[in-house]
């Protein structure tokens, strides 16, 4: 059992949240009227006991506070629910939360630190990368400073009450028009979208430019940190120069996957004879699965629809949690 120290938002991004003491939980939303609402971090949490070590060890390093320049107060780590008796970043993604009635779960843990950060500036160092955790709104209600909250009986792997199994999701996009906002990036959203709607938690969605090392750099990290069995990508696997997503995901993989790609290629060619020009590829990396979809909006839907319905199954072979 833990108990909530402080519920901290902020109505514009790039500001520190403040603790305003209790705030509605939106459901598949967020804390209403918090900047970060409704994204695929729906609400973050930091536990109250790593937040007093980092305090300690910057005095250690400073005497005086404020020599040092540094405040640390709830909401400045960029958290909503400041928790107190749970080591949230030891628990697994897919670990749900009771706060009265309202239900929480976990879907990721970590995020690289935003250039803004205030804290980092100042001491050189954040807590929230490694110690914070993200959560989606599975019911909502309101949340007050001294709620004890609680975690669920239900185990990670499986959606709350459902009995079915919880598939975890991530998206990249490789534009460098839409990285540049010289395009919209439609394809990306649509993707989050559609793995929504079959029961996916999306744990991060990814806008980048046509950048082999800096796609391949993500991958690593999703698939190494992320906690997530799946990535989808979106763009970069034509003939153009710069469509560098095969080769970057090809550098990632432990192992190839054909069959998945050479299924969707197969699929959209009685679509479009343009389909044979697709480079796409699908593999494995540890226990993550990573496919290669087209750029286009409705190629993409095409795609998904043909994939999904039989996706699971592979999903759950390769977390050794079916046979083969």
């Amino acid at each position: 059992m833990g108990r909530i120290e402080a519920v901290c938002i902020s109505e514009k991004k790039g500001t520190v949240k403040q603790d305003i003491g209790s705030c509605l939980l939106i459901k598949d939303h967020g804390l209403k009227g918090d900047a970060h609402a409704g994204s695929e971090r729906q609400v973050s949490l930091l536990s109250y006991e790593k937040v007093e070590e980092f305090k300690e060890r910057i005095a250690r390093i400073s005497k005086d506070e404020k020599e040092s320049g540094v405040r640390i107060v709830p909401g400045c780590f960029g958290e909503n629910l400041l928790v107190s008796g749970i080591d949230l970043a030891s628990l697994p993604v897919g670990t749900g939360f009771h706060i009265g009635d309202v239900r929480l779960e976990l879907t990721q843990i970590g995020k690289k630190c935003h250039s803004g950060c205030e804290i980092s500036k100042l001491t050189g160092e954040c807590i929230m990368p490694h110690e914070g955790v993200f959560a989606r709104v599975l019911e909502g209600g309101y949340v007050r400073c001294g709620d004890e909250i609680n975690i669920a009986d239900e185990g990670p792997g499986e959606e709350a009450g459902s009995g079915r199994t919880l598939l975890r999701a991530a998206v990249i996009t490789s534009s460098d028009r839409s990285f540049r906002g010289e395009r919209e990036d439609k394809s990306g959203p649509l993707i989050v979208e559609l793995l929504e709607k079959a029961g996916y938690v999306i744990t991060e969605s990814l806008l980048l430019p046509d950048e082999e090392d800096q796609i391949y750099e993500e991958l690593i990290r999703l698939s190494d940190e992320g906690e997530c069995d799946i990535i989808f990508t979106t763009g970069g696997t034509g003939f153009s120069e710069r469509d560098r997503m095969p080769e970057a995901a090809l550098r990632a993989a432990d192992r190839n996957a054909p069959g998945i790609a050479e299924a969707i290629r197969a699929y959209s060619m009685r679509i479009t004879p343009k389909a044979m020009f697709s480079r796409a590829v699908s593999v494995i990396r540890k226990t993550t699965l990573i496919i290669n979809l087209p750029g286009s909006p409705k190629a993409v839907r095409e795609c998904l629809d043909f994939l999904l319905p039989n996706l699971e199954h592979g999903i759950l072979i390769l977390r050794g949690e079916a046979d083969g």
